[in-house]
This record gives C-alpha cells, sequence and structure tokens, in this order.
C-alpha cells in the first residue's frame, strides 16, 4: 500500500513540472503562431534566390577551389 502512494506522488509531480514547463512556454509565445509551420513548405518557391556572382569578380574564390583539388 505505500507503494501505492509513492506512485500517486510521483505522477501528480511530474504532471505539475510538466503543467509549469507548457505554462512557461505559453507565456513566452511559443505557441502562438500555428499556421505558418504548415504553409511554409507551399511558400519556399516565393522567395527570390541571388544568382551566384562568377569566379572573375572573386579570384580569391577560384584560388581557394583551385587549392582544394590539389
Amino acid at each position: 500500500m505505500d507503494i501505492l502512494y509513492l506512485m500517486i506522488l510521483c505522477s501528480v509531480s511530474l504532471a505539475v513540472v510538466f503543467l509549469i514547463v507548457f505554462i512557461i512556454n505559453v507565456k513566452k509565445g511559443q505557441f502562438e503562431d500555428d499556421e505558418s509551420p504548415a504553409v511554409r513548405i507551399l511558400l519556399d518557391s516565393e522567395i527570390i534566390k541571388e544568382e551566384p556572382e562568377s569566379d572573375q569578380e572573386k579570384p580569391e574564390l577560384k584560388n581557394k577551389t583551385e587549392a582544394k583539388s590539389d
């Protein structure tokens, strides 16, 4: 019977710890934006990517790549 009291005490204390962690994260704003992660994959194609600069404009990059290949 003593183990039953110990198990109830452990489960209630663990539930209280999880509740405190949840409340802290809600106050920090962890759960405010629930829509954008679901549509972020759809919006990736709209991002304009910068064109890479040519090797002639940056000769130090060209030298570094040649040194790595040796």
